[in-house]
């Protein structure tokens, strides 16, 4: 077994600007948040502080998980070659943070086509499955608001929750 991941990595708070530049260049399929939307943001560092991996909170995007007590982790994404682990590492951190702010649960969706073994790592269930939809274009008529449309609107996703405990 290797080393604790506390002691190959450590997480430090960036801005949501800084991560989207993260997510530009690596993610695999997803653009940066609209905006630079969301609450806040970390990346994953190495004992040189060469950063491998951000997360962005936001509010929820689902209006049924817009209570308050629930945070959506809108994007995660990670370089290749980062060390095992670091998604876990990057989904833990952020649940204890939101469970310290009073938080109770956080959601978040992979694509139907990923595993989502970091997050059954990290502890969390899959809940329920989204069906591809166009309610982004309904959204443009009523508000005037243009949205893009995205391929990833056009696929099935998972969304995961980790209901989290008091602490002790």
């Amino acid at each position: 077994m290797g080393e604790p991941l506390a002691k190959i990595m450590s997480v430090k708070p960036i801005s949501i600007k800084e991560a989207n530049e993260f997510i530009a260049e690596y993610h695999r399929h997803h653009r940066p948040t609209v905006r630079n939307n969301g609450k806040w943001a970390l990346a994953a560092q190495d004992l040189t502080g060469e950063i491998f991996g951000v997360v962005i909170a936001s509010s929820p995007v689902s209006a049924t998980y817009m209570d308050g007590l629930t945070i959506e982790l809108t994007r995660l994404c990670v370089k290749e070659g980062a060390p095992k682990g670091a998604c876990s590492f990057l989904l833990s951190k952020c649940c204890a943070i939101w469970r310290s702010m009073g938080g109770q649960r956080v959601i978040t969706y992979t694509l139907a086509s990923e595993s989502g073994a970091s997050l059954r790592g990290a502890g969390w269930t899959l809940s329920g499955t989204v069906k591809p939809h166009n309610r982004w274009q309904n959204k443009s008529k009523a508000d005037g608001i243009e949205r893009a449309r995205l391929q990833i609107y056009e696929v099935m996703k998972h969304r995961w929750i980790k209901t989290l405990q008091e602490a002790v």
